[in-house]
């Protein structure tokens, strides 16, 4: 089962529309989706290692697209979007805790965040209803994820065949470690 949806997502990844779909991808999970873009663009790159700076480029510009979104749904719309999203992630009833803390962070929790497995959503969404100031918010979100994503890129470009060797030889491991960090971002959300 995990070869055939490995063949898949590696056929999608080749996709003439695959970045439009990256971008999308990339767009709504700053804000709202669960799933990270990385799904798509690791395939993506190693379906086309030339495109690679492309495609992190692509995500990028998306993905702190996406950030404003979730920055204005906590500054103006929370209680009727923000707030549903955030008990989605088990931090709507602690929000008060957790905006304390995070508001002691300030600009180094959207960094920390946009590198790590965290929910990018989460911190944006916390970004607006705390009002940070904008300009320093969107080059944090520039910072963060051009680093995630172009440093993803550039291993690939850079190893690529042998990653992608051991990705099919070990489809199984890999996948497993791919689901520790999702739910280990959603766990650190919940327990944070």
């Amino acid at each position: 089962m995990l070869r055939k949806l490995y063949s898949w997502t590696m056929s999608l990844a080749d996709h003439p529309h695959a970045l439009w779909v990256l971008a999308f991808l990339s767009f709504i999970e700053s804000s709202v989706f669960p799933i990270p873009p990385d799904v798509l663009m690791i395939p993506m790159i190693m379906a086309r290692p030339n495109r690679a700076f492309l495609i992190a480029g692509v995500a990028t510009v998306a993905s702190v697209l996406g950030a404003l979104l979730g920055y204005y749904i906590g500054y103006g719309l929370f209680d009727v979007i923000g707030k549903p999203i955030l008990d989605f992630y088990g931090k709507g009833a602690e929000f008060d805790v957790f905006k304390a803390k995070f508001d002691s962070y300030g600009i180094w929790a959207v960094l920390i965040a946009g590198v790590t497995p965290f929910p990018f959503k989460v911190i944006t969404i916390a970004s607006g209803v705390l009002q940070f100031a904008l300009i320093p918010f969107i080059l944090s979100a520039i910072v963060a994820r051009a680093l995630r994503f172009f440093i993803v890129a550039g291993l690939l470009w850079k190893f690529g065949e042998p990653i992608r060797d051991f990705i099919e030889k070990r489809l199984g491991l890999v996948f497993t470690i791919c689901c520790v960090l999702l739910f280990g971002g959603f766990y650190l959300v919940k327990y944070l």
